[in-house]
């Protein structure tokens, strides 16, 4: 097998045509190889470049996102915070409202006559049947004309 290889390789030797062919071939090929390299570094440094690039519209996106859910979270805070002033005044008018009934109560009972009191509703126990004015919706033919 030894001898196999040495003829080969003689061959290749013994022909100086071969051997600059094979230079020329490696020298193609390296150069090839160098641009392959450089093509893929470049490559990567733009994939680098763009990931930054999203990475820094994320995190703009993110701070937005987080001011928003601050400025809603204080809207909130707000909004229940008069909800419940609101509560409180309705159980202190509901209280009144109560005491007016009972003294209309009296005035039926001691004077004789009768008296139209109202029920108190509660609105805690179903707070969207809270009485308030029923107001029309108004429509006219006007409103639907382009």
């Amino acid at each position: 097998m030894g001898s196999v290889q040495r003829q080969a390789s003689s061959g290749s030797d013994s022909d100086p045509r071969l051997g600059v062919a094979d230079d020329e071939r490696k020298r193609k090929r390296m150069e090839s190889n160098r641009e392959s390299a450089r093509r893929s570094r470049m490559r990567r440094q733009k994939q680098l470049e763009d990931l930054v690039g999203e990475m820094g519209r994320l995190q703009q996106a993110n701070a937005q996102l987080v001011a928003s859910i601050n400025a809603s979270a204080q809207k909130y805070a707000e909004v229940e915070s008069a909800n419940n002033v609101l509560r409180a005044q309705t159980m202190e008018l509901t209280d009144r409202l109560r005491s007016l009934n009972s003294v209309l109560e009296i005035v039926e009972v001691v004077s004789g006559l009768a008296i139209d009191i109202p029920e108190i509703p509660d609105p805690l126990m179903k707070p969207w049947e809270i009485p308030r004015p029923i107001q029309p919706i108004m429509a006219s033919a006007d409103m639907f004309e382009c």
